[in-house]
């Protein structure tokens, strides 16, 4: 049964504070809610207007799950799990690092993107928006249980690596040409401002995606098609 308190809770869920506090996020939808009960989450509760999954489910209504659903057409089922405690993480491999990112349908598909690309460990600075947001949550279309997530002092943590350190910045050279290593922290900036001065100071190798097009008028790439041009070209060399 549906209670007060479950829709109370959820609802409180939409904010990151009540997240933090609760320690619990919502999932929403059929595909989603499966790829984190097969994943490491822990499950808190479950409801659905089905018996579609094999774990304890609170069975209610098409109307009830439209009252606690953020979606227009809501999937027949809705999920809130545990936050698991962040694993602080060495360096190693590709590595790739936001500096900022605060729309959280960007966030969503860079998760995908590091999912595609085999991309471990993604790190954002503590102004990133936060993974566990709700919208951040359905773009990564359940890849966010297969990424590890850290949030860091960005500058403190790029200080005390010890493996490159690359940027994309309009006056790079272009990637096109450059011979990439398997190993390395990749750095992608804010949506309005790039990458910010702090931390362009501590990239060791600035990178460009030239711009082919005949009046060249456009500024710039959204920072998701971004990535995916600068992943796709380290997995690539």
């Amino acid at each position: 049964m549906l209670t007060k308190n479950h829709i109370k809770l959820i609802a409180s869920l939409h904010q990151k504070k009540y997240r933090q506090q609760h320690g619990l996020f919502v999932v929403e939808g059929v595909k989603g809610v499966q790829e984190f009960l097969n994943s490491h989450y822990e499950l808190f509760h479950l409801f659905a207007t089905a018996p579609i999954f094999d774990a304890k489910t609170i069975e209610i209504s098409d109307k009830e799950l439209n009252k606690i659903s953020q979606l227009k057409s809501p999937n027949k089922a809705l999920a809130v799990f545990r936050i698991p405690q962040q694993k602080m993480m060495t360096p190693r491999g590709l590595v790739l690092a936001l500096d900022d990112v605060r729309d959280p349908g960007n966030l969503g598909t860079i998760i995908r993107l590091c999912d595609w690309f085999g991309i471990e460990n993604l790190v954002c600075s503590k102004a990133t928006v936060d993974c566990y947001n709700t919208k951040v949550v359905q773009a990564t279309m359940g890849s966010l249980t297969r990424v590890s997530i850290q949030y860091v002092d960005l500058e403190h943590y790029l200080k005390s690596a010890s493996i490159p350190v690359f940027g994309t910045f309009m006056d790079g050279d272009s990637i096109y040409s450059e011979e990439l290593p398997t190993e390395g922290i990749v750095i992608m900036g804010n949506e309005a401002n790039g990458i910010s001065d702090a931390i362009a100071k501590l990239v060791t190798k600035k990178l460009r995606i030239p711009r082919f097009g005949r009046l060249q008028a456009t500024e710039s790439l959204n920072v998701a098609t971004a990535t995916a041009i600068v992943l796709s070209e380290f997995k690539r060399s």
